[in-house]
């Protein structure tokens, strides 16, 4: 007796019909015949939604699914936008894709769709980085693009990222009315599927060279790196495209001294030598820190399977190599920015920097301190590279980043860029190294100056029809039960980001949030701690963000304090994050 409810097993019915091609077919026909219950309602509980960043979920049969046919309805339905936005003209878009498993022939598909509707595509002939996309859209004169990742997802997943004419993946209203255009088509008969190979033009890899001028054009300290080019740099590309362009990229900027991994310099989508290809891991950067350690490297780089995001472990003065966290990659990349343009007599007054809500205040109180503005977004660099397309010509846009790793400098692409911040972390250790200080320096120094940040994220997986209830069920309940104190610290503030409001926990008094609405709650503490919980828009996890801070005066009590916030996170953390 099946338990599956009506509208699940109408999609079965209709994924059954013979608008699906027979291996399809077959597959879901095995599904129902071995009563697998579960995985046809997690296959097909939903459509996989197109949202307000595109598509991204597991590879398989189904409508909730990455398949043939949720990726020809998405593009369709983007295809179908365009042309509702651009009459009368000749619509082009770009298309990339990264080393998982199907992105390859995802991005031929995509591109045949796109071309069967009279689109021209500029395809690229291999694989190659989303940030690579985001420029080439911007470089062609595109009015869009689309990039088949998943990012650091699974290997089981895959994804596809859709961007509009400045570069940047689709925001407001563009988000919305795309689903709404993919959402109205009802059949598979409405997508055309039927590659006109005349509009399709190859990118192939002589546009790196382009890339890779464009970026050089930006280099701060070129003379530092002339007096450091052998400075030892450790990279791996986890089995992702940013092998293709990361080497080529530090050797033009003038890095002789670049060693790749070798285990994981092949890009392979099963990603046969980590658990999760992604560099915020211990477990997935293992494999670089160790060769690091063989190499005595100044510093240690790996970039996750579309090389939009990057993970950095640093020398310490132990001869230990530590990873940092993305806000402390961060930090150091606007610390570097902002002081070399200063010293250089380059900073203007209409110098901006932007960082995400749940990233370290470390950011901004740089950005003060230069007396550089600074601009704060919802999670998720396209929010970003919103600001940046809308302040384009007025200001001036120098860096800007993320807590997950995501970071750009200058404004060639509207995505974070993994292959630019590899250049610049090799260009900043090599200035700093110049002056006889490490990174950890540096660092130590901006806490001795700013404050010591301390960060931790925690993530709960919560997989599939359950786990996404079981999520929004924890959201409801943190709103209906704010809690009053974190740690045994008052709670000051609440905000939310879906309210559009922040509420002084004291007096009661609400104020207006200007920022678009968003699920996401942030707990500030008397002590200007600040705790945010917020699903993930890209996996099924729900996630939790700490950051704590205290006065560092004095080197020498940087383990003591280290300590000492480690302990006041964990107490924080324990009194809102229930499993």
């Amino acid at each position: 007796m099946s338990t599956l409810d009506k509208e699940t097993q109408d999609r079965i019915n209709q994924w059954l019909s013979s608008e699906y091609d027979q291996e399809t077919v077959s597959k879901i026909q095995q599904l129902v015949d071995q009563q697998e219950e579960t995985e046809l309602l997690d296959s097909f509980y939903k459509e996989l939604e197109f949202g307000t960043g595109g598509l991204r979920g597991i590879m398989g049969v189904g409508s909730n699914r990455m398949n043939k046919y949720t990726i020809g309805k998405a593009t369709q339905g983007l295809a179908n936008y365009h042309k509702k936005q651009f009459p009368d003209q000749q619509i082009s878009v770009a298309v990339s894709y990264d080393s998982r498993n199907n992105s390859q022939s995802f991005g031929h598909l995509v591109a045949d769709v796109f071309s069967a509707n009279d689109i021209k595509v500029y395809l690229f002939k291999e694989l190659r980085p989303t940030p690579m996309l985001s420029f080439a859209v911007r470089h062609f004169g595109c009015q869009g693009g689309v990039m088949l990742t998943a990012s650091h997802n699974p290997k089981e997943y895959n994804g596809y990222k859709a961007y509009w004419n400045d570069g940047g993946q689709l925001v407001a209203p563009h988000d919305k009315n795309v689903i709404t255009e993919v959402n109205a088509i009802k059949s598979v008969s409405e997508i055309k599927f039927e590659r006109k190979d005349s509009n399709i033009e190859l990118i192939d890899a002589d546009f790196d060279q382009i890339y890779i001028d464009a970026n050089l054009a930006l280099s701060i300290h070129p003379e530092a790196v002339k007096a450091q080019k052998d400075l030892k740099i450790v990279y791996s590309p986890i089995h992702g495209t940013g092998i293709t362009i990361v080497p080529k990229m530090l050797n033009a900027w003038g890095f002789e001294q670049v060693a790749v991994v070798d285990e994981q310099a092949q890009p392979d989508g099963n990603f046969p030598t980590v658990v999760y290809p992604n560099p915020e891991e211990e477990e997935a950067m293992s494999k670089a820190m160790q060769k690091g350690q063989e190499l005595d490297a100044d510093v240690v780089m790996a970039t996750d399977p579309d090389a939009d995001r990057v993970g950095v472990a640093i020398k310490l003065p132990s001869g230990e190599y530590q990873l940092i966290n993305g806000n402390q990659i961060g930090s150091l990349l606007t610390y570097y920015v902002l002081s070399s343009k200063k010293d250089l007599g380059q900073l203007k007054a209409n110098d901006y920097i932007v960082k995400t809500i749940v990233t370290s205040n470390l950011f901004s109180d740089i950005a003060e301190s230069f007396d550089v503005k600074f601009y704060e977004t919802l999670t998720g660099f396209k929010f970003i590279g919103e600001v940046m397309t809308k302040v384009q010509g007025k200001e001036n846009y120098l860096v800007g980043g993320e807590e997950s790793y995501g970071f750009l400098v200058g404004d060639l692409v509207r995505d974070k860029d993994a292959v630019n911040a590899c250049a610049f972390i090799a260009e900043m250790a090599a200035y700093f190294k110049n002056q006889g200080k490490s990174l950890f320096d540096v660092l130590i120094s901006l806490y001795m100056k700013y404050g010591y940040y301390k960060e931790k994220l925690t993530s709960l997986t919560k997989k599939g029809k359950a786990g996404a209830d079981e999520i929004k069920q924890m959201m409801a309940d943190l709103r209906a039960d704010l809690p009053k104190e974190l740690g045994g610290i008052a709670v000051s503030e609440v905000r939310d980001y879906e309210k559009g409001e922040a509420t002084d926990m004291k007096t009661g008094q609400k104020s207006k949030i200007d920022l678009p609405k968003s699920d996401v709650l942030q707990f500030i503490t008397m002590d200007g701690d600040v705790i945010s919980a917020r699903p993930s828009g890209t996996e099924p996890k729900i996630k939790f963000y700490c950051s704590v801070r205290e006065t560092l005066e004095f080197t020498e009590d940087y383990g003591q304090i280290s300590n000492r916030l480690d302990d006041k996170v964990r107490q924080m953390m324990a009194d809102i994050v229930k499993d």
